[in-house]
């Protein structure tokens, strides 16, 4: 990777530098709640953020990525970007255990346009070293024998003030630091951006709970929480999310009332769970589980989990032709819905509406030998898009359409057309507000396969969707747009240069409001890309359709690549590879706590009657085969849920016929 990308990369999570106004004392700041500040305001969810009951007191335990809570320093320091000169940090946490000779960030700032620390609190097995940048650089102090991870709660209070600091462990006796090196008069915060429980790397991420993080101005805050009758729970400013627990009394007190819960029961419809139904119980049937409302969200309590046990034939669904995408869809209050990409032009495309346990014909559009549908939403219109490979006539041009769904009419009607070439792909995604559409232009004529695809935004004022950018593809056949961290990435499939299909795909990265180049990967024939996430880990599975050069003969039968984004490197690397015949299509899914990936083989050079495979992901060991079955031609899988289970849907580019295939499951405690 290029310096400029790495520059680049710091970039894009939010760092842009800043000139120091003349200094004047900051005297007018209150405590300040940085937990509430990093959190949502609306109380909505963070990704990677967890709110954890443990030892009678609730906390939030980061799993990252380490970016999730953060701010600009311009959100506390509103009239003067000078830290005080005084002040306390009061911390309540709890960590189980850290390892010998590894240390993790409570809290973090850094200065914005470098990764230069301003300021950090940070422990080890037996430190708590409070960092800060003086006009000498980086200094330091530290904190011996203090042992935080022990598994139990603790607040301590750190006063700073000149060259003098003192750290009060719940309640104890103060620990005084003199003459140690002397805090800044006058550190600027411009510019700057607080990360709470990281240094916005993954190494040092804050492993524990933690229920307050205050900046509190002034020399010393250890009077405003000791005394106190619980001092390793002892509460200066806790986000009210973390502070609602039923009241525990002290010992040989018994409780003034019974401790009562509500039980709703449904079936597979999940309740609201927000602050009036904190404590409420709910019984799932149909995921055969007992939850908890802890006011924001539904804690498993007791649950057993799905399995599964084999696949049965559910639906022949006869298509109006060869079928060579499949689109599963929802919309509130009208139901599921499937859109099938046809190739007869005379014949159309169709729609079907899941009804009474199977798919039914629900409208017919017409269409141009459709490659592809894509559904999506704009401030709260919804639309189809279909990616059509040729003109309705001889001559005329190719036009992918954009459907409206028309909410009185319950139909979808045209909106705008959109000129491609032999499409083969769209993809709809959203960053930072604004929506885009990306189409995956094949070739131009019969034989230039090297043009441009395009990237739409939508334009509100219009209410239509405009050129935004063009990248050079080859033979295009799909886009997958996926967001890592706060990185937003978008990667093609090319499958053919026009004298061989071992060639780069590309993935682009969102940098500066435009796709930059971020990686290419030598694919053969790419017709795929599926992007999945497992906890943390990111990975990108291709599905490598031929291998072919000039007139040679082509190779059917070859390797598929599952790829792992590597956070060392900043970059996809091979993860596993997988024996596929003209892969086609990779679908990832889950059913209860298991992970799967079905391929669509299409070919293996004589016959289109192949074995379709799913691969059930067993950690060390990948992905693993775990049902073969057989298909003819196919070409897309979709996977979808209702009220009555599960579902996988084939359809085949050789037989007017797609099949749905229902999961039959196992259910254990």
């Amino acid at each position: 990777m290029s310096m400029l990308l790495v520059a680049g990369l710091l970039l894009l999570s939010g760092i842009s530098g800043g000139s120091a106004s003349p200094w004047r004392p900051c005297t007018d700041l209150l405590p300040l709640d940085l937990l509430s500040h990093a959190l949502p305001q609306e109380g909505g969810s963070v990704r990677g953020v967890r709110m954890v009951q443990d030892g009678g007191a609730r906390g939030l335990r980061f799993t990252g990525p380490p970016s999730a809570l953060s701010f600009p320093a311009s959100k506390l320091f509103v009239n003067c970007h000078f830290f005080p000169r005084e002040f306390s940090i009061v911390v309540t946490l709890k960590v189980a255990r850290i390892a010998p000779k590894k240390s993790e960030y409570i809290f973090s700032l850094l200065e914005e346009g470098s990764d230069r620390l301003l300021m950090g609190l940070r422990f080890s097995q037996n430190h708590l070293r409070f960092l800060f940048l003086t006009p000498a650089g980086g200094r330091s102090l530290s904190f011996r024998s203090v042992r935080l991870a022990d598994g139990g709660w603790h607040t301590l209070a750190l006063a700073v003030s000149g060259v003098h600091a003192t750290l009060t462990l719940d309640c104890g006796l103060p620990l005084d630091l003199v003459d140690g090196p002397a805090f800044p008069q006058a550190l600027s915060t411009r510019g700057g951006r607080f990360y709470v429980a990281s240094r916005r790397r993954w190494k040092g991420l804050f492993s524990g709970l933690v229920q307050q993080l205050v900046l509190v101005p002034g020399s010393d805050a250890t009077s405003r929480i000791c005394p106190s009758s619980n001092p390793r729970l002892a509460t200066l400013s806790v986000p009210p999310a973390l502070l609602q627990l039923p009241s525990t009394p002290p010992a040989k007190q018994a409780l003034p009332y019974p401790y009562e819960a509500d039980m709703r029961v449904t079936l597979g419809t999940r309740p609201v769970c927000s602050q009036p139904e904190q404590g409420q119980l709910w019984f799932d049937t149909l995921r055969r589980g007992l939850f908890l409302c802890d006011g924001g969200a539904w804690a498993s309590m007791l649950q057993e989990k799905e399995r599964l046990d084999y696949v049965e034939e559910h639906q022949d669904l006869y298509t109006n032709s060869q079928t060579f995408d499949a689109e599963v869809f929802h919309i509130p209050d009208v139901g599921l819905f499937v859109a099938t990409a046809n190739r007869d032009s005379q014949l159309g495309s169709g729609i079907y509406k899941w009804t009474d346990g199977k798919l039914e014909s629900y409208q017919n559009i017409s269409t141009a030998e459709a490659m592809a549908w894509k559904y999506f939403t704009v401030d709260k219109k919804r639309f189809l898009v279909v990616a059509n490979s040729r003109g309705r006539r001889d001559g005329e041009p190719e036009l992918s359409v954009i459907y409206r769904w028309s909410a009185g009419r319950r139909r979808f009607l045209p909106y705008q057309s959109l000129e491609t070439h032999s499409a083969r792909d769209w993809e709809a995604f959203r960053i930072q507000g604004e929506h885009f559409l990306a189409v995956a232009n094949h070739r131009q004529g019969d034989s230039n396969h090297n043009i441009n695809s395009v990237i739409y935004k939508w334009d509100p004022g219009r209410k239509a969707f405009e050129v935004n950018q063009t990248i050079l593809t080859s033979g295009a056949y799909d886009w997958e747009f996926f967001t890592a961290g706060s990185y937003h990435f978008l990667v093609v499939a090319n499958t053919f240069n026009g004298v061989s299909t071992q060639i780069p795909s590309a993935i682009y990265i969102w940098l500066g409001g435009a796709f930059q180049p971020f990686q290419s990967i030598t694919t053969f024939g790419a017709t795929d890309w599926e992007m999945f996430q497992i906890g943390s880990r990111v990975f990108l599975a291709v599905a490598n359709g031929q291998k072919l050069y000039r007139k040679g003969p082509s190779v059917y039968n070859l390797n598929s690549t599952i790829y792992e984004l590597n956070m060392a490197t900043r970059s996809f690397l091979p993860f596993q590879d997988i024996v596929t015949y003209s892969a086609v299509d990779w679908e990832f899914f889950t059913l209860g706590d298991e992970k799967f990936l079905v391929v669509a083989n299409s070919y293996d050079g004589t016959s289109y009657s192949l074995n379709s495979v799913i691969y059930r992901w067993q950690g060390y060991e990948g992905f693993v085969p775990v049902h073969r079955l057989p298909t003819i031609g196919c070409k897309d899988w979709e996977f979808f849920t209702c009220a009555d289970g599960s579902y996988l849907l084939y359809s085949s580019a050789t037989e007017p016929l797609a099949k749905v295939l229902r999961l039959k499951t196992l259910w254990q405690v």
